[in-house]
């Protein structure tokens, strides 16, 4: 049976073809997520790539199956092909939409946010202004970490994980895991420097 053949029969919603579907390409899609967020620099998460895998299912369920019935076989193209960028298009628009903020008031285990981070060594201002170029300061030096150092400030910062924790969920060790936190420090601290402000830690 050739693809467009099988693709016609799973849109019947027939359950027997569907669940051939699912048996056959399941494992080829959720590799293909896992490729491109690596390839995008994205340490990908159990959360983010099951809410991509379930996302791309659904894409191709909605509209009474209009995606999945979009595929042509055009140029020899296959079904497993097609379904790679298919996964690939809605993998770089998921991230598009879920690009890691840090909030300048969230805390760490050790009570740490932020925005306390950031003594200030200028000339005397009213608070509210230093406050201010503080936090807009922030901002800009944490959007020129990397990715990988943007998503650690989310889990440790935002969602209170604890370095132990942390250590389990990149499966490195306690060390690696010290340093990162170390290195991101430095690299805030650098950016602040040119910024005219001292980050006292």
């Amino acid at each position: 049976m050739g693809d467009l053949e099988f693709i016609q029969r799973c849109v019947k919603g027939d359950s027997q073809p569907w669940d051939e579907f699912l048996k056959k390409y399941s494992r080829l899609i959720f590799n293909y997520i896992y490729n491109t967020l690596n390839a995008k620099g994205f340490i990908p998460s159990q959360e983010h790539t099951e809410d991509i895998f379930q996302g791309v299912f659904q894409s191709l369920l909605d509209n009474n199956y209009r995606k999945l019935k979009s595929f042509g076989g055009r140029n020899g193209c296959s079904l497993a092909s097609w379904l790679r960028q298919v996964t690939i298009n809605f993998t770089i628009d998921y991230l598009r939409k879920v690009k890691p903020a840090v909030s300048m008031d969230a805390q760490d285990n050790e009570g740490l946010a932020l925005k306390d981070i950031l003594p200030d060594d200028s000339n005397p201002i009213p608070d509210t202004l230093i406050h201010a170029e503080k936090l807009n300061t922030l901002k800009e030096c944490i959007e020129k970490l990397e990715k990988q150092d943007k998503y650690f400030l989310e889990l440790h910062i935002n969602r209170g994980l604890r370095l132990e924790t942390l250590k389990e969920h990149f499966r490195v060790s306690r060390g690696a895991i010290d340093m990162q936190k170390s290195r991101i420090i430095g690299r805030l601290r650098d950016c602040f420097k040119t910024k005219g402000f001292a980050l006292d830690l």
